[in-house]
């Protein structure tokens, strides 16, 4: 286990359950028969050996010194793992919300591999519902899409697969899990030794030290704007275990046309929403704060092709810009922070440590966890206000035991101080956010969802283009990246035009 994985299990109390999920809706075929929780049971059966998280389970190390191990379950228990439950009546879109945001909030046994599917009946739509949860120790947001293409099937009948290959539950003992432990942590440390003079030389030019000038909106020279505390909102409370979830779906083909007719990124557009939305939410509990909310985004540290199920990410921080009104100045200034959160990202990508040594570590972690919660949350800064996460999804439909999936949402982890986690998956031809919430900072987490359709609404209407009383000879001129604007104005004409 690295030492990012084992945070993930150190960190979790009761109330900061430390487990990612996904939403799905499924269409079965006209005249389907049969339990569909049956027949995901079946196709699990016959699906584990694709994605050896689903057969991990933990292994304690003495007096838990150091991080656990992982070790192969002999028996993985399908029907425990796999469960069916009725949406209450009507079973409506707040219906199942709340009975997802109910299981979120339950921890995941740790003697059992760590996840669950719940297979969701009683849906007025006459659509079956699938809940997924994994801990965050056995995978980041891409290696979940990982394990959908594992789970999920990309045609309605399913592909003949190989049959897995028994192997033998390891039950090692408590001086070969210690040293075990001894000798990883050996050679974490002369790694970290070797690559120190790298990352000094790193940090040094993203501070400035000798480092070239850049273009605007690149480097270190936006960096600063992102590099402060953020406001205190109704966000940053202490948290109990109560959790909100609501999910809404957009098309991703106005998503692109917003970014093409800004010159931004599609990242740069869910930003500009989700900023959006927060100010309409905030008007209506508090006030929407003079300083700008900051929110922390997840980077990939992933090498191109590497499929390993681990967590290979780290944090960074970006401005929203929530104190500009207009919300095509609030894209724009979005636009231009976080092209340097990137820019400096692909600079670091090299020297950040995914994994570390880890002795001492449950202690330390497990203790920082309660002290925060306990005392330091509702007293200290916010180092941000929310979390917003964008992970590229599958392109094409995908389907399970035959039936189709309609819809993508994901679900992630809040914690002390970060009552709201926005997390962005896209999947054919669509972008599902999904809101987890804990209820004690946010009550009622579809508000977070009108208000991002809301947004969305503003950005798509300040974007059509207003025709002049008359129209004036203009000397020639660059946009802001420094394109002339003879050969950018027909792009973003064109972009303009697939607008809704």
């Amino acid at each position: 286990m690295s030492g990012v994985d084992g945070a993930f299990l150190h960190l979790e109390t009761p109330q900061t359950p430390m487990h990612v999920g996904s939403l799905h809706l499924f269409t079965r075929a006209a005249g389907a028969r049969g339990d569909f929780a049956a027949a995901v049971r079946r196709q699990m059966k016959q699906r584990l050996h694709l994605a050896p998280v689903l057969t991990r389970r933990l292994a304690t190390m003495p007096l838990q010194f150091a991080n656990p191990v992982w070790v192969e379950e002999r028996d993985v228990d399908l029907d425990w793992h796999v469960q069916r439950i009725a949406v209450p009546a009507p079973g409506t879109q707040a219906e199942l919300e709340d009975c997802v945001a109910a299981l979120h909030s339950q921890l995941l046994d740790r003697s059992r591999p760590l996840w669950r599917i719940w297979v969701l009946d009683g849906l007025a739509s006459g659509e079956v519902g699938y809940y997924v949860q994994v801990h965050h120790a056995l995978l980041d947001g891409k290696a979940g899409v990982l394990l959908a293409q594992a789970l999920f099937d990309a045609t309605p009948e399913p592909p003949r697969l190989p049959r897995g290959k028994a192997r033998p539950g390891e039950h090692p003992g408590l001086l070969a899990l210690a040293a075990t432990a001894l000798a990883r942590d050996a050679g974490l440390y002369v790694k970290l030794v070797r690559q120190l003079p790298q990352a000094l030389q790193v940090i040094g030019g993203l501070l400035g030290a000798g480092a070239p000038k850049r273009r605007s909106g690149e480097g270190d020279g936006r960096m600063r704007q992102n590099l402060a505390f953020g406001p205190k909102t109704a966000l940053n409370v202490p948290i109990g275990p109560e959790r909100g979830f609501a999910a809404v779906s957009v098309p991703l083909e106005t998503l692109k046309a917003l970014a093409a007719a800004h010159e931004a990124k599609l990242n740069d557009v869910v930003l500009a929403l989700c900023a959006g939305m927060l100010r309409r939410w905030l008007k209506a509990h508090g006030g929407v704060p003079r300083k700008p909310l900051l929110a922390s985004m997840p980077i990939s540290l992933r090498a191109g092709g590497d499929t390993e199920f681990t967590t290979k990410a780290t944090l960074s921080l970006v401005n929203l810009h929530t104190d500009i009104a207009h919300p095509l100045r609030r894209l724009h200034a979005i636009r231009d922070a976080a092209g340097a959160v990137k820019s400096v990202a692909r600079q670091a990508r090299g020297v950040i440590p995914t994994d570390f040594p880890s002795l001492g570590a449950p202690w330390l972690l497990q203790g920082l966890a309660s002290l925060y919660g306990s005392r330091l949350a509702g007293a200290l800064p916010p180092l941000a206000n929310l979390v917003i996460s964008n992970v590229p999804g599958p392109r094409e439909p995908l389907y399970l035991a035959g039936a189709r999936m309609s819809c993508y949402w994901p679900l992630s982890i809040v914690e002390h101080g970060v009552g709201l986690n926005v997390t962005v998956m896209s999947y054919a031809g669509s972008m599902g956010f999904g809101f987890t919430t804990a209820r004690a900072a946010v009550g009622d987490a579809r508000e977070l969802s009108a208000a991002l359709l809301e947004a969305l609404d503003e950005l798509v209407a300040a974007s059509h283009p207003k025709k002049p009383a008359r129209a004036a000879p203009a000397p020639a001129r660059t946009d802001a990246r420094g394109t002339p604007a003879a050969e950018s104005e027909p792009k973003r004409r064109a972009a303009r035009r697939a607008l809704p």
